[in-house]
């Protein structure tokens, strides 16, 4: 069972027509295959390369901008469709890197290769906040649209309550890899971004 391929090509078409639906504009194909892109960079630092692939293209399988609980749904379809390709122990670390997505923070899942895959899955999601300016643009107005049954009020108060926790992190990104690569220009992302929702952010500048 170890060896079963995660993802085939017919469960990776059914995925990517989940990720197709109109609906997505940010949270869609395009995320995904940057994602995988991105991980592809970081194969080498990844105990379970597979595993992580699998996370990426279930994390956002269910994806309802109304809804609470798409994390867990789509750990759940995960399970469900990887079941028989892979022991319980590696689709519950899937599982929890999934469902970890919903807050950022890194899953308790005991030994430190799946705790070190979780953080590089974590960040490899998160790159996009350490995205050039125009990229990183592109991206809120994307997620706004998805949003787009939010009032401007509301739609204000709530992303500058998101920016501004991630901003009051001591770091944005778990690995020491990745902090290097998209830190600063994240928090320099989010803290324009704050600023153009009329809120002043607390502090842009990671810890010492």
């Amino acid at each position: 069972m170890e060896n079963a391929t995660l993802m085939d090509e017919t469960l990776k078409r059914e995925l990517s027509a989940l990720y197709e639906a109109e609906d997505r504009h940010y949270h869609d194909l395009g995320h995904i295959e940057a994602m995988l892109a991105l991980a592809n960079d970081y194969t080498a630092l990844l105990h379970d390369p597979e595993a992580v692939e699998a996370a990426i293209w279930f994390h956002d399988a269910i994806y309802d901008s109304r809804a609470k609980d798409n994390e867990a749904r789509s750990a759940a379809l995960a399970e469900e469709k990887l079941a028989g390709r892979a022991d319980a122990q590696r689709l519950g670390h899937i599982a929890a890197m999934i469902t970890a997505t919903a807050g950022h923070e890194l899953p308790p899942l005991g030994d430190q290769h799946s705790v070190r895959d979780a953080a590089l899955f974590l960040d490899i999601d998160l790159a996009i906040l350490g995205a050039a300016p125009d990229v990183f643009d592109a991206y809120e107005q994307a997620v706004r649209r998805e949003y787009k049954w939010v009032d401007e009020p509301m739609w204000r108060a709530g992303r500058a309550a998101v920016l501004e926790g991630f901003l009051a992190r001591p770091h944005i990104f778990h690995s020491e890899e990745f902090r290097r690569r998209f830190e600063t220009q994240a928090r320099h992302n989010m803290a324009r971004s704050l600023r153009a929702l009329g809120h002043s952010p607390r502090r842009s500048q990671p810890d010492a």
